[in-house]
């Protein structure tokens, strides 16, 4: 199948059956021990294991599609300004991203050859560690660097962009507009995912509600809107009843393996692999989602669990009602008024200004 193929029959499976993505991929990783030397002096920093443990990498994209996944996403979640600026290696933003695309391309390419079903990799583009909103990098730096990422991700192989688990909205934008520059750069055609995170508190760290989130986002052209990280299935299903009402594009949701414990050994998440089954067959059959998977705390148990319960599973149509409005960083305004008059005033102090008062009368 060639590429163009192959992206196109992602956008085909997407509208027309549930596709599966896979789990966690930090803790499979650290679980397997990298040395320092591995990270190349550069402790925690995963995506350094694309060039030096690439073995390392493609077994957990491997252990997924065992799983039954339809795509894994790419070691990439770090490979962004301001995560590796902190280990002082923002040049290799395109090189990391490439050599992870190119490690899960080969993994989907031999399973896919193993039986002619067509696996496919979404390109990760996480949040970083610096909020724009609040100061900490400029807009079109930060822009520029996604778009570094994501000319790296598609060179790889990647049938898909997912920009993911974002906590601050002008970082989706600045992640977004970075992937259109490098598709339009590249003459490439591929879906543009956006998966925000919602708190526990019920909106995005930096205060944003689902409806912000998506009068926001959806007008700048993305393919996919859903939810990823922070909570478990159960405190995310509010959040996805306001875009399976409201959203045009398609939904989806990877939530983590519920919230986390702490322990003595350090987080434990409590859910278990039915248990998450549980929950995206019925939010498949509630909100008509396109793509399930896992996050923090998921295994390929959990996945395994997944594929087979909605395998075959075909989301129920969707009568959306767009609200047309604004937003401002914290929540959307619908263009909406009522029958009666509309008062615009303020309320004045006559009691404690005496000129004020004078004049008044």
């Amino acid at each position: 199948m060639t590429e163009a193929a192959r992206r196109s029959a992602l956008r085909e499976a997407l509208a027309t059956r549930v596709v599966v993505a896979d789990g966690a991929m930090g803790t499979m990783l650290q679980a397997q021990e990298p040395t320092l030397e591995d990270f190349q002096q550069l402790e925690g920093c995963n995506e350094v294991l694309n060039v030096t443990r690439p073995d390392l990498v493609r077994s957990v994209h491997e252990a997924y599609f065992a799983a039954g996944v339809d795509c894994v996403a790419t070691n990439t979640f770090g490979a962004n300004l301001t995560a590796l600026g902190e280990y002082d290696i923002p040049e290799r933003i395109a090189e990391l991203s490439r050599a992870g695309a190119r490690i899960a391309r080969q993994a989907a390419d031999a399973f896919a050859a193993r039986d002619g079903r067509t696996r496919w990799v979404l390109g990760s583009m996480g949040p970083g560690t610096k909020l724009p909103t609040l100061g900490h990098v400029t807009y079109g730096v930060l822009r520029d660097a996604y778009q570094q990422g994501a000319e790296g991700l598609l060179a790889g192989g990647a049938d898909a962009l997912l920009v993911e688990t974002t906590q601050d909205l002008l970082q989706t934008k600045a992640a977004v507009h970075g992937a259109r520059r490098a598709l339009t750069v590249l003459g490439a055609d591929v879906p543009v995912i956006v998966s925000v995170t919602v708190e526990a508190t019920g909106t995005m760290l930096l205060g944003s509600e689902i409806g912000a989130a998506l009068t926001a986002l959806e007008p700048l052209g993305i393919d996919m809107i859903g939810l990823n990280c922070a909570t478990g299935p159960a405190e995310m299903s509010e959040h996805l009843r306001h875009l399976a009402r409201h959203a045009r594009v398609p939904l989806s949701c990877m939530p983590n393996a519920g919230l986390p414990v702490l322990t003595k050994d350090g987080a434990h998440y409590p859910l278990g692999a039915r248990e998450l089954a549980d929950a995206q067959e019925t939010f498949v059959r509630d909100y008509g989602l396109s793509l399930v998977g896992g996050c923090c705390g998921t295994t390929p148990e959990h996945l395994r669990a997944v594929v087979e319960r909605v395998r075959g599973l075909t989301p129920p149509p969707r009568d959306p009602r767009p609200e047309p409005g604004a937003a401002s960083l914290y929540q959307t305004v619908p263009f909406r008024q009522d029958t009666s008059y509309l008062a615009i005033g303020e309320r004045t102090n006559a009691n404690g200004s005496k000129k004020f008062r004078e004049a008044m009368l």
